[in-house]
């Protein structure tokens, strides 16, 4: 089984955009997403996403937290573009840059459209208690925040939120 173990975090400030090894553009959609996840009628979300020539069906168990199950399947791009254009409700598009600290690499998401303003970065881990580099620019942890799930940007945009949606954490949510 695949498991992933990853933490999220808002931006503090611009000062990680100087250190960037690569960017790449994402668009990802949902065949199983918020709705069915949220109604309970889903324990995984599965999505489709494209980063430039390649393509990948992913599943994810739905629950909160830094460990969850994860399979990753390649399609053929043309098959992706056709499901993201025809099976799913939306798109979320965004830039992932990353970013090399102390042997450790974070993903900076910086998100487009109804999700623009938002930037959070993820950290992949061997463990649930692994180590991990706090560059300055690391803020606040949203890791058991069910609204920064990127499923669930697209039934809520981050144009959505409300300024207490945008500022709290800690409190419990769906994901």
């Amino acid at each position: 089984m695949g498991i992933e173990i990853e933490r999220k975090f808002l931006i503090a400030d611009d000062s990680w955009r100087e250190l960037p090894a690569r960017s790449e553009r994402i668009a990802q959609g949902y065949l199983i997403g918020a709705q069915a996840l949220q109604s309970g009628g889903a324990r995984a979300s599965v999505r489709v996403r494209r980063t430039g020539d390649h393509a990948w069906l992913n599943i994810k168990s739905a629950q909160l937290g830094i460990e969850r199950a994860e399979y990753e399947y390649p399609v053929p791009l043309a098959d992706a573009e056709e499901m993201l254009a025809t099976l799913c409700d939306g798109v979320v598009e965004k830039i992932r840059h990353h970013v090399h600290v102390d042997g450790a690499v974070f993903e900076i998401d910086e998100f487009f459209g109804d999700n623009a303003g938002l930037v959070v970065a993820e950290i992949e881990l061997a463990s649930t208690d692994a180590a991990f580099p706090r560059p300055s620019w690391l803020g606040r942890e949203v890791s058991h925040l069910g609204r920064y799930y990127n499923v669930n940007l697209i039934a809520h945009p981050y144009a959505s939120w409300t300024h207490d949606e945008r500022e709290a954490v800690g409190e419990p949510a769906s994901c």
